[in-house]
């Protein structure tokens, strides 16, 4: 795959650049702009050497209602990247044609046209047609096989960023792992987790999986789980994976009013809503062996406030990196909980990614990897 310094000369190119601005607003304003400023180094390598930068993204949907993007223009031009908005699509072709050379346009959000999601073909011919060069900053997004991130490289030439570039060479090393291996899996989807557990189960030391994740396994073994998070297709989970001996479950949770209790001694009324501290011990123990860590997920509902653990986890990572460990750790809730201690630059590897590094862990590749592979 060619990278972004293989461009050549680029001043007074449009760049068509896809990158993933999907970030949280509240009251018009975004609350959490990592992915932007992961995105600034590309933007300032194009910008910097006269390329006409053109920004495309999406803001998923809420409520049935697809918002604005306007909000992440004005971080940028926060940020200290000057950078026009347009809000009609229609009106795209036009301000492209009076932009200057090292300068920037954000179009409105790409779910607003229709063809976006469905991969149309036509649609994605209209976004080639705005440029010369297409560049994709959106690894978090390339497991959709959306117009942007699939249809437009069939009709331009086409680059990765610098941080999707930086994305595939870091989450590649989980392939060549250094022993012992442990791997930490929570969050929720199960359905979506199960083939990367099956798959690192064969090759990790240990995979613990927590979270809502470990409910579907404490069923699965007989445990009363009580009101708790399934997966809906979890009864299809396959026994093996519960007996396998490199699969490690929390020994202890906290229910919903606050009280701990052993894992396998839960009523009927109890609901899961976090690890407990005998888990955090066993993790603690595990960690400090450990020589390669991956890590996804939190440990409990870290969306409804049930983060310290998840936050304490976080912390004895970035300790044993410290000390020498090699950490890969990624997904939204684990960004959020990084972000928030403020130890951002204590992992040996952050990825932007939920399942897009999901499925590349689990597959090796992605749709949007594939589509700027091609010639």
């Amino acid at each position: 795959m060619k990278t972004l310094p293989d461009i050549g000369s680029i001043e007074g190119a449009k760049v068509l650049v896809r990158v993933d601005f999907n970030v949280p607003i509240k009251n018009g304003l975004v609350t959490d702009d990592l992915r932007i400023r992961l995105a600034l180094p590309t933007i300032e390598y194009l910008h910097s050497r006269g390329a006409k930068v053109v920004l495309i993204s999406h803001i998923e949907s809420i409520d049935g209602f697809e918002p604005s993007i306007a909000p992440v223009a004005d971080c940028l031009n926060k940020l200290g990247t000057a950078v026009g908005f347009v809000k009609r699509f229609g009106d795209a072709y036009a301000e492209i044609e009076k932009m200057n050379n090292g300068q920037c346009l954000l179009l409105e959000n790409l779910r607003l046209q229709k063809g976006e999601k469905e991969n149309d073909k036509k649609f994605a011919k209209e976004l080639a047609s705005l440029a010369d060069i297409y560049v994709n900053e959106a690894f978090s997004v390339s497991h959709r096989e959306h117009a942007s991130i699939v249809g437009v490289p069939q009709f331009l030439e086409h680059y990765p960023g610098l941080q999707f570039a930086k994305e595939i060479s870091g989450l590649s090393q989980v392939f060549h792992p250094e022993h012992p291996f442990l791997v930490i899996l929570g969050g929720a989807k199960f359905d979506t987790k199960l083939p990367l557990i099956e798959k690192l189960s064969d090759s990790a030391d240990t995979v613990f999986v927590g979270g809502a994740l470990a409910n579907d396994l404490f069923k699965q073994k007989g445990y009363e789980v009580g009101t708790s998070s399934i997966s809906v297709n979890g009864s299809g989970i396959v026994s093996e994976l519960v007996e396998n001996p490199r699969i490690s479950l929390p020994c202890d949770v906290v229910n919903e009013q606050g009280l701990v209790k052993k894992a396998d001694s839960l009523a009927v009324s109890d609901k899961i809503v976090d690890a407990g501290p005998e888990t955090l011990v066993e993790l603690k123990n595990k960690i400090d062996k450990a020589k390669f860590i991956l890590w996804n997920g939190p440990l409990g509902i870290f969306e409804h406030g049930y983060k310290q653990p998840t936050l304490e986890l976080a912390r004895m990572i970035a300790t044993a990196t410290t000390r020498g460990a090699h950490s890969i750790v990624g997904g939204g809730d684990t960004l959020a909980a990084i972000e928030e201690l403020n130890i951002f630059d204590k992992f040996s590897f952050v990825s932007t990614g939920g399942g897009a590094m999901l499925e590349f862990l689990a597959k090796g590749t992605l749709p949007g990897i594939e589509a700027l592979n091609k010639a």
